[in-house]
């Protein structure tokens, strides 16, 4: 079977209206497409929406494009899996999404007034538990990473008045969770140490750093991923330069490792 392909177009919704159509076209005739379940396209999102994530910190446009129309294609085909079971169709996602927008922007549809994106945070929040949300912390996804789940949290705590008044508050309890983990820390010097109580003190320590950056206005997951990619670049020069001295680096000290290290740090 051969089907002309829908014609491009310039319009957004003429090119919206295309991958519909192309959609339709795998649903219905491709052997992969067909078998596909939103349980077996789960975690093929997931990924492509690290690739997002990735290509966005790089700062590539065109992988960001492409990434964009990777997740588009996905958002598409669980609607269209949805259809066939007169669960909804992507004109219910579509108009959900707007109605939920208008609803969440009284500032922009309605009479109320802003100050500032703080009130917006606010108001968000309170419009979310006027429509039964139980808990302010309820849409949290449990599945999310650690950091990144700590920093909604948060946020969310935030958007209700649930937060520090300054920065410097927020650093004296940095300076405080750092002390008890230090005390648990040199436990190991009399009885050992409890790792159970230690690993706690860590969590803290680690939450209230999430807070001061968010004070700062630095997304500490950027900032540790930045720093992952920082150090892999790092060390693989390390490993090219001790492979063109033919050397293994099990078998060098760390002060010579260190010259390699030196010479990387000075790189751009």
């Amino acid at each position: 079977m051969s089907l002309t392909p829908p014609i491009a177009s310039n319009i957004p919704a003429g090119a919206f209206e295309r991958l519909l159509t192309i959609m339709d076209d795998l649903r219905t005739n491709c052997p992969w497409d067909k078998k596909q379940t939103m349980e077996t396209l789960r975690h093929l999102t997931i990924e492509e929406t690290y690739e997002l994530s990735d290509s966005i910190l790089s700062g590539d446009m065109t992988e960001i494009k492409k990434e964009l129309g990777d997740i588009m294609l996905h958002l598409v085909f669980y609607a269209r899996i949805a259809s066939e079971t007169n669960d909804f169709t992507i004109t219910d996602v579509l108009n959900s999404i707007c109605d939920k927008l208008i609803n969440r922007h009284p500032h922009i549809y309605g009479d109320v007034d802003v100050k500032n994106e703080d009130d917006v945070k606010r108001n968000w929040e309170q419009i979310k538990l006027k429509e039964g949300n139980k808990s302010v912390l309820g849409g949290v996804p449990a599945s999310l990473p650690a950091l990144v789940k700590a920093s909604r949290i948060q946020e969310k705590a935030r958007g209700v008045g649930f937060d520090w008044e300054e920065k410097s508050q927020v650093w004296e309890k940095v300076e405080e969770e750092m002390q008890e983990f230090r005390d648990e820390f040199n436990a190991e010097d009399a009885a050992g140490i409890d790792h159970e109580k230690a690993e706690g003190e860590f969590g803290d320590l680690l939450f209230s750093l999430i807070n001061y950056a968010r004070f700062i206005n630095i997304n500490p997951e950027d900032a540790l991923e930045k720093t992952n990619r920082k150090f892999i670049k790092r060390f693989q020069y390390l490993e090219s330069k001790a492979k063109e001295n033919g050397r293994q680096l099990h078998d060098m000290t760390l002060a010579e490792m260190d010259v390699f290290w030196n010479e990387a740090k000075s790189l751009k």
